[in-house]
């Protein structure tokens, strides 16, 4: 959530951000009303209690005559406590309620306006171009003996898959290789669960406008995680860290799982768009003054994974309507994919600010010269490899027989195995 303090005393900021999100701007007023109220009945319990501690004073110190009269008064008071205290825990959950309506404050420079509005800040490499009709990544697949969404859908639905032979080698591949640049990076790599808690999942951001993408298990009230940015934000939850070595940088390699709810008839040839898939994420705790260097970081780490593989990519800076509840801005990585003649996201990376950590309680200590007290890190978080990758590695790297050139940088991770080669 936001900065309560912020929220007072600026509150044109934050209606600004809502504005540029296309929420609403009547949030930030009832936010601040809901604020007011939880202040209020906090000073009333406040004076109430310091009534009653002197009250408890005189009974104690009263003559036996006037004792039966000072402790009716006392036990009126203690009731009007009770009162009061119930009354305070109503307007914080009150409060807490409207705060959870205003979604991150947008950093200056991210554009306004929702999914179309985004700004593109550069291009890498050319679009490929063919002597021969390129074929999609899912013929190439079935060509290859790589993916079958056949038996994928026969076993578990639509929108499910076998990846098999070359194609699970090829994925298992991509993901040692953005674990191996992780690891030269200092990250420690986790292998996270995949079901969390409510707790975890709304303090994440997961469960406002997203909750429709995620699993839910009822009977154990667990949630299936769409990124490991979920556990691994968690991983941390409700502690203070020692930051004074730098930040702390986590390598999260798990399954994902997304319901992809509204958009039925979007992507549903080969593997663009899937229920279950593999990810390694980056994710970083770090001081806040440092968030924005640590962002422009996770995207040198993803911009040279993708140079190497011999993708072409765009990088662009998402309207803030598209960027989610806890992003403050985020940065998506699209690559080329030829027989759609359109540039399709790889990657993401989010500059969460102080938001998921205020939810979570996550802090860090300041030094001695700041004052020693602590306050919420911030977060971020980044896609360094996952399934998606091998629909723009099939596609760019194909030859005319249906045979699909290995990047090098991937080589040693597939045995030195230069071509796929399709199985008759």
């Amino acid at each position: 959530m936001i900065d309560p303090v912020l929220l007072r005393e600026n509150p044109e900021l934050v209606k600004r951000s809502q504005a540029a999100r296309g929420e609403s701007v009547d949030a930030v007023d009832e936010a601040l009303a809901a604020d007011s109220e939880r202040r209020a009945a906090i000073t009333a319990f406040e004076e109430l209690r310091a009534e009653q501690n002197l009250a408890g004073k005189k009974v104690a110190q009263a003559p036996k005559e006037e004792k039966a009269a000072l402790v009716a008064q006392a036990k009126d008071l203690s009731e009007r406590v009770k009162a009061a205290q119930h009354a305070v825990a109503a307007a914080e959950e009150a409060s807490q309620v409207a705060l959870a309506k205003i979604e991150n404050i947008v950093l200056d420079g991210v554009p306004a306006g929702g999914e179309a509005d985004f700004v593109t800040l550069r291009t890498h490499g050319d679009e490929p171009t063919f002597d021969f009709e390129p074929r999609d990544h899912l013929e190439l697949g079935e060509m290859l003996d790589a993916i079958d969404m056949e038996r994928g859908t026969k076993v578990s639905g639509s929108r499910f898959y076998f990846l098999k032979g070359v194609g699970a080698r090829l994925e298992i591949a991509l993901m040692n290789l953005a674990l191996d640049r992780a690891l030269q990076e200092n990250f420690v790599p986790l292998v996270p669960p995949t079901l969390v808690r409510p707790e975890v999942m709304r303090g994440t951001g997961f469960l406002g406008q997203h909750a429709a993408e995620v699993y839910h298990l009822q009977d154990d009230d667990l949630y299936l995680v769409g990124t490991s940015e979920v556990p691994m934000a968690g991983y941390h939850m409700d502690e203070i860290l020692d930051l004074g070595k730098g930040a702390k940088r986590y390598a999260g390699w798990s399954t994902c799982y997304r319901r992809e709810a509204g958009s039925y008839g979007k992507d549903t040839r080969g593997i663009i768009r899937v229920h279950q898939f593999n990810k390694l994420e980056m994710f970083v705790y770090t001081a806040p003054e440092d968030a924005e260097a640590e962002h422009l970081r996770l995207v040198g780490m993803q911009e040279r994974m993708l140079q190497d593989l011999g993708l072409s990519y765009r990088v662009i800076d998402v309207a803030a309507g598209d960027l989610g509840s806890s992003a403050a801005r985020k940065y998506d990585i699209e690559a080329w994919v030829p027989t759609q003649g359109a540039y399709r996201e790889l990657t993401s990376t989010s500059n969460c600010t102080t938001f998921q950590a205020r939810r979570l309680d996550i802090r860090h200590r300041l030094s001695a010269e700041q004052g020693g007290k602590t306050q919420p890190v911030a977060t971020l978080n980044g896609t360094l490899a996952t399934t998606r990758w091998i629909v723009a590695l099939l596609e760019t790297h194909q030859r005319a027989d249906g045979s699909v050139l290995v990047p090098e940088v991937l080589r040693p991770f597939l045995g030195g195995l230069e071509v796929m080669e399709p199985v008759e």
